[in-house]
């Protein structure tokens, strides 16, 4: 099962609210739904070829939100226009970020999740690029805020990063700052994949920012690797996905 559309991270855009999002998809719980996550596919790709996969893994509890990314020009590409969440020049965690597009990225997310009910567990996941976003939202979520200042209003329960990487990595501070933030780092469940032989995001970036977070006060962060994978994913790895969501959000399975 290949989800390729490459995977990178940043640029630096501005006039960003003028690209839409496209159709989102949604795959219905097939039991009781006991949690909500919004899946992000990586760069060039669409939400529809994720809710296929997701559709097959047996979380009958989970509901899935896969929406698609704005097209817009990518500088990587040239210039070239690509559904992307955020514009981006470099695969490198060190690269200049494209914050307001992470930010509008992120808000996006926290939207989509914003009218699911009060008793269903709320999470983020994606592969390559919507990894990265993942990973992002997790430390809005910690600090309580976007970049920009505005308030990050979604309650995570996990966050899930298959083959990505944590954007300005470099220029991440601790999360910490406030007893509540400590607390969210300390508590929020991470689970990064990363297959050895990923010629798209390479594996060191994969495995440096599993070592970042847990740098800056995410204490609960799983880093599974995957032996001569590329950049895409294999049972063993979904097998992996699968269990540790119904772990960390306790699924009855049903």
């Amino acid at each position: 099962m290949s989800f390729s559309g490459p995977s990178v991270s940043s640029g630096g855009r501005t006039a960003l609210r003028a690209f839409e999002f496209g159709r989102t998809y949604v795959v219905r719980p097939k039991g009781k739904h006991q949690a909500t996550i919004v899946w992000l596919h990586g760069l060039g790709d669409n939400g529809g070829s994720w809710s296929q996969v997701l559709e097959t893994f047996p979380l009958p509890n989970i509901k899935w939100i896969c929406p698609t990314a704005p097209t817009r020009p990518i500088s990587l590409f040239g210039g070239f226009p690509s559904s992307a969440w955020f514009d981006v020049a470099d695969l490198s965690g060190d690269a200049p970020a494209d914050m307001e597009g992470m930010d509008a990225t992120a808000a996006h997310v926290a939207n989509l999740l914003s009218t699911e009910p009060a008793d269903v567990k709320l999470a983020i996941g994606g592969f390559s690029m919507g990894a990265a976003v993942s990973l992002y939202s997790a430390t809005c979520f910690v600090s309580g805020k976007y970049e920009n200042g505005d308030k990050f209003p979604a309650n995570l329960s996990a966050t899930v990063g298959l083959s990505g990487w944590l954007p300005c990595a470099k220029s991440l501070s601790d999360k910490r700052a406030t007893d509540e933030a400590a607390s969210r780092a300390a508590s929020l469940p991470i689970l990064l994949c990363h297959g050895t032989a990923d010629d798209v995001v390479q594996y060191k970036f994969g495995e440096k920012s599993a070592q970042k977070l847990s740098s800056i006060g995410f204490n609960d962060v799983t880093f599974k690797s995957y032996n001569g994978l590329g950049h895409y994913t294999n049972p063993r790895e979904i097998d992996d996905v699968c269990n540790w969501l119904t772990s960390k959000l306790n699924l009855d399975g049903q």
